[in-house]
């Protein structure tokens, strides 16, 4: 089974997330991690990307940039961006530019179905 690292361009902070929750609505063509921004609308997770989610047979696991440089400190990437996890080896699966260039969140389900 393949399991993949979702990492958000966001920090996991109490104040953090109430600042990207207004952020998305006030201003979402400015919002800075298109993985939150395909995911999730405006008040919580897609039913779309909840359904793939629970259905997936990979293991899917979440995690927000601060967290994820605390506990891969010598890994760098652009953020938001999608690993995959071999053996606790972390390979990019989608890079940040690509998730910028995903128009929906139909088109991120299939390009992560075509990769696994």
């Amino acid at each position: 089974m393949k399991k993949l690292l979702f990492v958000y361009n966001a920090k996991s902070d109490y104040w953090s997330k109430k600042i990207d929750f207004a952020h998305k609505i006030i201003s979402p063509s400015t919002y800075n991690c298109d993985l939150c921004a395909l995911t999730h609308g405006n008040f919580g997770e897609t039913e779309i990307w909840k359904e793939f989610r629970e259905n997936s047979k990979s293991t899917l696991e979440f995690t927000y940039k601060d967290e994820f440089q605390k506990l891969y400190p010598k890994i760098e990437a652009s953020f938001p961006v999608v690993f995959q996890n071999k053996n606790n080896n972390l390979s990019i699966l989608i890079n940040a530019t690509a998730l910028s260039k995903i128009k929906n969140i139909e088109e991120l389900i299939a390009l992560i179905k075509e990769t696994l």
